[in-house]
């Protein structure tokens, strides 16, 4: 696995990364044995970038990852999101903090979670409207000054919060959705990434699985699963973006590669600072996900890509029309 610059300020990470969102949540049932092996086998295969977020649980994925890493933290980079405000006792609730003081207890209480001395990568998981960036920013500075962050990020933020952000303490990185089917980071955020020297990391990468061609129907999502309340995965939505996985499911074939393979080689195919986080739960997948690494794609394969799943060929929004509102603030 190639290890690389993530960002400008002397942190590396692994080309691909480990998302362990839905170890804990989202995606249907969690099995922390099973969750645990797949974050150590990913260790072994050479992957070193592992994402978590305090919301993610809430709170018991950090727990997961801790226990996890344990054994080889020092050879990894973490990192973990704050802002994204739950009560365990209401976890269907949604409120967004960036106020200085909450960005402090915040980080302390990740730090003891993850048991960790420092967190690699510290993330803003969405900007907080009533709060300037400049003060959400300036505190997260603070926690690399006094040693307990090594790097500091913002996640689905616009362009102009971006460079707001990264004039008042350097970078990392910014974390934002980005795959064949989720491409608004081409409107201007890559662009502003790489004039800045800011890493970019793709969460979902595959679509939320829908790229891997195992989802064919919409019964095909257990209860409980998150994506049963997407608009990317309702009625007529749905039945148009399983036809567009259809078409890359034919490349893949003719390349001898899987689709989430494909979906994912067209990720690292954009851009070398980009680097995806494609999440799962099991050693199976995981091991798929990380032979992309030795998968590349010619000037003709991502053109014919192009051809059959062009920008915005999507349907569906990729959140509800509250999540929505969230993003790119």
């Amino acid at each position: 696995m190639k290890i690389k610059a993530l960002g400008s300020q002397g942190i590396q990470a692994s080309a691909i990364g480990l998302g362990c969102m839905g170890m804990s949540e989202f995606y249907g049932e969690q099995n922390e044995t099973e969750s645990i092996r797949t974050i150590v086998r990913a260790h072994d295969l050479g992957v070193s970038f592992f994402d978590t977020a305090d919301m993610y649980g809430p709170y018991t994925n950090e727990i997961l990852v801790g226990k996890a890493i344990r054994s080889f933290r020092k050879e990894i980079t973490i990192a973990t999101k704050f802002g994204i405000v739950r009560d365990p006792s209401n976890p269907k609730a949604r409120g967004v903090n960036g106020r200085p003081e909450y960005v402090k207890s915040s980080c302390e209480g990740s730090l003891k979670r993850l048991n960790v001395e420092a967190i690699d990568l510290y993330y803003l998981h969405r900007k907080d409207p009533d709060t300037p960036i400049e003060e959400t920013v300036g505190a997260m500075s603070q926690l690399v000054k006094e040693g307990k962050v090594r790097g500091i990020g913002l996640s689905e933020v616009n362009v102009e919060t971006l460079r707001k952000a990264h004039a008042t303490f350097p970078l990392t990185a910014l974390q934002t959705e980005y795959s064949l089917w989720s491409r608004d980071p081409e409107d201007g955020i890559l662009e502003a990434c790489k004039e800045l020297g800011i890493a970019f990391v793709a969460y979902s990468p595959l679509g939320r699985g829908f790229l891997t061609g195992q989802i064919k129907k919409f019964e095909d999502l257990s209860t409980g699963d998150f994506r049963k309340t997407s608009p990317r995965f309702q009625g007529e939505n749905f039945d148009k973006n399983l036809a567009l996985v259809n078409e890359v499911s034919s490349i893949a074939k003719e390349k001898g590669c899987t689709p989430s393979q494909l979906a994912l080689a067209w990720v690292m195919a954009q851009e070398d600072f980009i680097f995806p986080i494609p999440g799962t739960k099991r050693i199976k997948y995981l091991e798929e996900n990380v032979q992309t690494a030795d998968i590349s794609l010619s000037a003709r394969e991502l053109v014919q890509i192009e051809k059959v799943f062009p920008k915005n060929a999507v349907s569906g929004s990729r959140y509800s029309e509250a999540g929505m509102k969230s993003l790119n603030q």
